[in-house]
């Protein structure tokens, strides 16, 4: 499946979702690549991983409703899963994603179905505020792909983080 049938069929059955259950915050007008960010209302790591894509170009709109229906939806497996869910261009983004593996990924077009950050790893964007002290462990992004099975995904190691 390609991301831009992802797009098509999700987008749609998302955006439905997101207009009738959620309250959207304004996009930043001018910016770069639209992102659309489903997470808690009360999720302080995700408003500082929103500010870093923000301050990176992209153009941010968030939904406050959860992100596990999106994420389940978009057929992200638990094991992969994070504390925020985001779709830009026909690819999903799940969890602290650093701004530069994005415009990666925007930029060699994959056949994928985006990128992942499991867990909450201290030290990428939106882990990586004063409440550590600095401290930064190691991580990798993983370029999520469609399995061989219908909904089924396999992954790659996309970037490592030191």
């Amino acid at each position: 499946m390609s991301p831009l049938t992802l797009t098509r069929r999700h987008f749609v059955h998302l955006g439905l979702a997101a207009a009738t259950t959620t309250a959207a915050l304004p996009t930043l007008a001018g910016a770069g690549p639209a992102v659309q960010v489903w997470k808690d209302p009360s999720c302080g790591c995700c408003k500082d991983w929103v500010a870093h894509m923000q301050d990176h170009g992209f153009a941010v709109t968030v939904h406050e409703s959860g992100n596990t229906g999106v994420r389940a939806r978009l057929g992200l497996p638990m094991r992969l899963g994070s504390c925020h869910t985001a779709l830009v261009d026909g690819y999903l983004l799940e969890g602290h994603v650093p701004a530069e593996d994005v415009r990666r990924l925007l930029a060699t077009r994959p056949k994928a179905l985006g990128l992942a950050v499991p867990g909450m790893p201290v030290g990428s964007p939106g882990m990586d505020g004063a409440a550590y002290g600095g401290r930064k462990d190691a991580y990798e992004v993983l370029l999520v792909k469609p399995g061989r099975q219908a909904g089924e995904v396999t992954t790659e190691v996309f970037s490592r983080h030191a």
